[in-house]
């Protein structure tokens, strides 16, 4: 069976540690290795993580200081990190795995070819702060693209496990990368941009705990809908594409001839007087999930927001 090392990104996150460490060894595929970036945490989360480690010498643990720099370049300097098993597999510091999720995984990834890079991903139970109340996540029923990827994240970071191939190619591009806006949705683009391919599960092998110190949270209901209106409208998904496209730059020989196309249409189109925006964002054939976030898209392109 596959090797997999699990990276994970902790700060001050002692309340929720234990369950996540906790699922890891319970995982029906016991993960080889578990690298941990600390960014400086002022609680109990090291000596959790020290303890934990020592308790469950079958999982090699590595625990290393972080950048300090906030979550997504904490995840970058995992990433930069050399390769040392089959699979990759990244973790939030308080969400709880179910048994399967690295196993359902690995069968996921099992059948593609050595060298095509590949990230598995999917949906999950977004639960309570006690872990109740399971509701699943958004789906998505268009495929993953580039052309999706430049405009709309569906791969969740604690849900993801790259192939030795794709966590080549991540780090690569990490090692190019000063700055994204979040990692996950970084990685997204990544693969996708180089050609790489996305297994989305629509079964859910998480538990995504919902709280208040989330970094983006649940992408579903009336909250996430006004969350998601009020960054459009203020500019910040603005922000977040310009600095995305920003990043993807630096590893532009990287993309897909197709696909470095469609990033300068992309940035093309974020340029045009509204409705050429959107005539621009049509015609390259840019989309979002569901009807309401291609409206929103659309809404984005007229309001010069994209």
């Amino acid at each position: 069976m596959a090797s997999v090392t699990i990276l994970m990104a902790t700060w001050n996150g002692v309340t929720r540690l234990g369950p996540q460490l906790d699922s890891f060894a319970a995982q029906s595929l016991v993960p080889a290795r578990l690298i941990v970036s600390d960014d400086g945490s002022t609680d109990a989360t090291v000596q959790v993580l020290t303890g934990w480690a020592a308790a469950h010498p079958e999982i090699a643990v590595t625990l290393r200081a972080g950048p300090r720099a906030g979550a997504a370049q904490n995840f970058l300097s995992l990433l930069r990190l050399p390769i040392e098993t089959d699979l990759r597999a990244i973790s939030d510091q308080d969400d709880v795995w179910l048994p399967e999720k690295l196993r359902v995984a690995a069968a996921a990834l099992a059948p593609l070819s050595d060298g095509q890079p590949a990230l598995y991903c999917g949906r999950s139970f977004e639960v309570n702060e006690d872990l109740t109340g399971h509701r699943l996540s958004r789906g998505a029923p268009r495929p993953a693209s580039f052309a999706h990827a430049l405009v709309q994240n569906i791969a969740g970071g604690n849900t993801m496990v790259l192939n030795r191939a794709g966590a080549e190619a991540i780090r690569a591009a990490a090692l190019r990368t000063t700055d994204t806006v979040i990692h996950d949705w970084w990685i997204y683009q990544v693969i996708t941009g180089i050609g790489g391919r996305v297994i989305f599960d629509n079964t859910p092998h998480l538990l995504y705990r919902q709280h208040e110190g989330n970094v983006i949270g649940a992408n579903r209901g009336a909250l996430a809908t006004l969350v998601r209106a009020h960054m459009l409208v203020t500019g910040r998904f603005s922000d977040w594409c310009k600095r995305n496209i920003a990043a993807l730059r630096t590893i532009e020989d990287l993309l897909t001839p197709e696909n470095r196309a469609l990033l300068t249409a992309f940035e093309r189109a974020r340029a045009l007087p509204p409705l050429q925006s959107l005539a621009a964002i049509r015609r390259a054939g840019f989309y979002r999930q569901g009807l309401r976030g291609q409206l929103s898209l659309y809404a984005g392109a007229l309001l010069r927001r994209l």
